[in-house]
This record gives structure tokens, sequence and C-alpha cells, in this order.
């Protein structure tokens, strides 16, 4: 059964976003990456199945090792899901901080 898969599915496990701060600075090997968790390698597989299906990582071939890099691209669809939310909590803590600050002067 194919299941259809989407980035905020990716996201939602801890060990999945553990492995895209991993990523985000290098391509790293599966082997690489797994050396990281105190977790079975075919369960670090298969989180970097679910991240490769819904495009959060490529994969990218070198000689017989693959290597796992960062998708930029898509992980913009949740900095653009997320950006109404900072922009409210930044106007919050700015009203926040104003109320503040007149308090403090009166």
């Amino acid at each position: 059964m194919n299941l259809r898969r989407d980035v905020f599915q990716a996201i939602a496990d801890p060990t999945r976003r553990a492995i895209l701060l991993l990523v985000a600075s290098q391509a790293m090997t599966a082997g690489a990456i797994a050396a990281n968790f105190d977790t079975a390698r075919p369960t670090v597989s298969k989180h970097l199945q679910v991240l490769t299906e819904c495009e959060l990582l490529r994969q990218e071939q070198h000689g017989r090792e693959v290597y796992y890099q960062l998708h930029p691209e898509k992980m913009k669809e949740i900095a653009d899901f997320l950006e109404p939310f900072r922009q409210l909590w930044e106007q919050r803590f700015n009203k926040l901080e104003n109320l503040m600050k007149n308090l403090k002067d009166q």
C-alpha cells in the first residue's frame, strides 16, 4: 500500500526532525546518520524513506554511497505555513512589550 505523505506528517516525528537538523549543514550517508541515534539502522532507514518520499530530503549517488541532503525548496512549504503564526506572536509580544514599558514609565 502506497501512502501519500506530506511534510507535516514527516516533521511530526522527533527523530525525523533530528535527521533534518543533521543534514541541514552537510550531506550524509545513511550509516553516518544512523550513527547519531540509539536505534536500529533499519529504523533510521525507514525515517529516511519517509523524509525522501515527502521530498524533504534528496538522495544523491556517489559511487556506491548514497548521500542524503536537505531539499530547501520543500522546507519552504513549512516556513510558509508557519509565517502567519510567527507574525501573530510577534505582534502580541510587541503589544506586551509596549504595555510593560508604559507600566514602567508610570
